[in-house]
């Protein structure tokens, strides 16, 4: 155990506690929007920063580093995909969806959006997204822990599961006190922090390399295009973003839309920049390090070219961006599924919607704490997987399930809430499928998930009476709102 490195941590996580407490005093008479939502207040730097990094978990610096560490260049695909989706998402997605959640009864969550969208009733549309909620985010806080305790346990020396816990715990304590506000707080500071890690890391790596053990890497890991499954899976992780419930939310959350496009420049620049230099990373650690099985089955490579390179106080510095990483993805996550468990479920259906903004609060704060306890037991267990495969899992729900019903419902006036429902169910049903039957083919599980859920929500949709007028006029004034 090195002192200074864990001196360095403890600073890092009392300046993120800190931050938390802070927005638990300032806005404690804020209620469910400001919890939940920030009461629509964030800037374009907070906004787009707080996209990029509840969205690029410890994965980033550790899960897809590691996939090109031992398979090479063919894994690059992942980040062409991520950046072309994201750049999409911004461009098309997050205008529109901002307006029309506030169009359709101010919404500040998803499956409240869409209820909202088509001036419906019903309540089985926004049960049902909880449940994906649920479910898809308590594995992917499980990976954030997961790679939260590996950094702990590597740096201190704790023991693997009890630094999950200690993990846990810091993250329930930001999200707990704070909400959507110091979520979004500490996201554009930590997301300024890897960054500047990403940055740095590789380029000194690099200057170290040894040109014979550099030599001794095979063909193969240099050709990106080995294999088409490579590709085509790669490209398939840009679908997730239409459907990512905890990053297209900071998109409801902008304070003005003249700065949607200040906010998209900075987003689609940070992310493309940190997937980019994930897969150097990568790349140069493969270089620097040589192959080592220990490396590649812990997904250490960020890890152990810091801590090889640079000095105790700075090695801490940096290391601290997997924390962020992890910390940053796990607190929007653990927001996300709890303030669709209140809003959705909690407050119409077993409140009838009489509750107070207080009751609210803590209905939510209770989630966080729920999902947080399962995510541990998943991380620690041996069979859990990888932190890529377990990002992959849920990044493949979300974006199958989600994705194509929420972008038809943007872009698609004669899209109907049937045809939403049952995009989501075949969507989500479908991903899972495939990942727990078919894995062996090859090919990313979002791929199917999506495209079935597509052609399912639009057959269900022309299967079914055309909306009322009432819809139709609302999606007229979200498509023309000014603010």
């Amino acid at each position: 155990m090195n002192i200074v490195e864990v001196g360095v941590f403890v600073l890092y996580l009392a300046g993120l506690l800190g931050v938390g407490i802070w927005f638990f005093i300032k806005g404690k008479d804020d209620g469910e929007k400001g919890y939940f939502l920030g009461g629509r207040q964030m800037g374009p730097w907070v906004t787009a920063l707080s996209a990029g990094a509840s969205d690029m978990s410890a994965w980033v610096l550790m899960g897809l580093p590691t996939s090109v560490y031992a398979l090479g260049l063919g894994q690059m695909w992942i980040a062409v995909g991520l950046a072309l989706g994201y750049t999409i998402s911004w461009i098309y997605q997050a205008p529109r969806l901002r307006t029309f959640s506030i169009v359709a009864n101010d919404s500040i969550t998803i499956p409240e959006y869409l209820t909202h969208r088509f001036l419906s009733k019903s309540r089985a549309l926004q049960i049902v997204c909880a449940v994906v909620f649920l479910v898809a985010y308590t594995i992917y806080s499980a990976s954030s822990i997961k790679a939260c305790g590996t950094l702990f346990n590597t740096v201190t020396g704790l023991e693997t599961e009890i630094a999950m816990y200690l993990a846990a715990s810091i993250i329930i304590a930001i999200t707990f006190l704070g909400g959507f506000s110091a979520v979004c707080w500490t996201d554009f500071l930590q997301a300024l922090l890897i960054f500047g890690a990403m940055l740095i890391a590789p380029l000194f790596a690099y200057a170290f390399v040894d040109a014979s053990k550099a030599a001794t890497i095979p063909a193969e890991f240099w050709n990106p295009m080995s294999s088409w499954k490579d590709i085509v899976s790669g490209l398939g992780w840009g679908l997730g973003y239409f459907g990512m419930p905890h990053i297209i939310v900071r998109f409801m959350s902008l304070d003005k839309q003249s700065n949607m496009k200040k906010s998209a420049t900075i987003a689609v620049a940070w992310t493309t920049s940190v997937v980019v230099f994930a897969g150097v990373i990568g790349v140069v650690g493969r270089m620097f390090l040589g192959f080592d099985e220990t490396i590649n089955g812990n997904s250490l490579v960020f890890i152990t070219m810091v801590r090889t390179i640079f000095p105790a106080l700075l090695s801490g510095l940096l290391l601290s961006a997997v924390l962020a990483a992890s910390l940053s993805t796990a607190d929007s996550q653990l927001l996300a599924a709890a303030s669709s468990f209140a809003s959705d479920v909690y407050k119409p259906i077993l409140r009838n919607n009489k509750v107070t903004d207080k009751e609210m609060l803590w209905a939510g704060r209770i989630v966080v704490m729920v999902v947080s306890v399962v995510s541990v037991f998943i991380a620690a267990s041996p069979n859990s997987g990888s932190i890529m495969s377990l990002v992959a899992n849920a990044w493949g729900v979300f974006g199958a399930a989600f994705g194509p019903a929420i972008m038809l419902s943007l872009f698609w006036k004669r899209f109907n809430y049937t045809g939403a429902l049952v995009g989501i169910i075949v969507g989500a049903v479908v991903d899972i499928a495939w990942f727990t039957y078919l894995p062996h083919l090859g090919i990313y599980e979002i791929i199917p998930g999506f495209f079935t859920g597509l052609v399912a929500a639009v057959l269900a949709t022309l299967c079914t009476p055309a909306p009322s007028q009432e819809v139709e006029e609302l999606f007229d004034k979200a498509v023309n709102y000014q603010d």
